[in-house]
């Protein structure tokens, strides 16, 4: 891997360990951020693409659009669960789980595509389900049910975002870059707007600040986070990126004990370390089983 492609995988990481701390800062409704965060990064790229690939738009079959707007919508499941989950519970166990993803993209593969799961990713999974497993279980018992109720808010956060990157994964290997994440964030925003009206968020009347940290969500985690990560699958190995992705939670559990001194129970750290190893076994083993594997979000 190239200098500038190790600096842009760098650069992706930190970008995507400050969602949840703006989150956390901006004090508004989760489906509210999570429509403001793609409809401002979708006002970013939709312009672009229409600009410089309207024939390839133009061009979209009918599959290929079902499943865009497949992609879309399960993206926005996994931004209003995952950011609602951050009202409940640490950060450090929200993204831990969240960062679950790639186990469950690596099960359904198995299950919808008949991917044949090597023994030893097998092995990872149940690792990192167990690290799940004690992530949850412990906030039930040390820290609150309130606590237990964000984390699985986190794991529908995970489930989503595996279906999305499923969804997603061969619409990729066709369409451009610009094209496949302005139909995917344009659509999420869509849908996530209707879901802020009938659940009665408000969409208006934020200070100044607030509406500074939507921009910053969606310039930082979104376009230099989720949108260099994509880039930089046409160059780089999935698994790398994949395993960079586990560098999310320890970033966000830094950030969150720098800006509001949130340190993690004891199980957090334990379970995440056990599910962050069964991620590496299993993303590892299945990079080298197949050529192309899907690969986690976010935050």
């Amino acid at each position: 891997m190239s200098l500038r492609h190790a600096a842009l995988l760098a650069m992706g990481v930190v970008a995507v360990s400050f969602s949840a701390i703006f989150i956390r800062l901006a004090h508004a409704p989760a489906v509210s951020i999570a429509f403001y965060r793609n409809a401002f990064a979708a006002a970013l790229v939709v312009p672009l693409a229409v600009a410089r690939r309207r024939p390839e738009l133009r061009a979209l079959m009918g599959r290929q659009r079902l499943i865009l707007t497949a992609s879309g919508g399960l993206l926005a499941v996994h931004f209003a669960t995952w950011i609602a989950s951050l009202s409940y519970t640490t950060i450090a166990a929200s993204v831990v789980l969240v960062t679950a993803s790639p186990i469950l993209v690596a099960l359904a593969s198995s299950v919808l595509f008949g991917e044949r799961v090597a023994r030893r990713a097998i092995a990872g999974i149940l690792v990192g389900l167990a690290g799940a497993a004690i992530v949850s279980g412990g906030d039930l018992i040390v820290v609150s049910a309130r606590a237990a109720g964000g984390d699985l808010l986190a794991v529908a956060g995970a489930v989503a975002a595996a279906g999305y990157f499923v969804a997603g994964r061969r619409l990729r290997q066709d369409l451009s870059l610009l094209t496949y994440v302005a139909a995917v964030y344009a659509t999420c925003a869509l849908l996530l707007w209707p879901a802020a009206v009938l659940s009665g968020a408000r969409l208006t009347g934020f200070p100044a600040k607030t509406w500074g940290l939507f921009l910053l969500m969606a310039l930082v985690p979104q376009m230099l986070g989720h949108t260099v990560f994509n880039y930089l699958l046409k160059d780089v190995s999935a698994t790398v990126v994949a395993i960079s992705l586990m560098g999310e939670p320890i970033g966000s559990t830094l950030l969150a004990l720098a800006f509001f001194g949130e340190t993690p129970p004891w199980t957090a750290v334990l379970g995440g370390f056990l599910l962050l190893v069964g991620i590496y076994v299993a993303v590892t083993v299945q990079g080298r089983a197949r050529r192309r594997q899907p690969v986690t979000p976010l935050e």
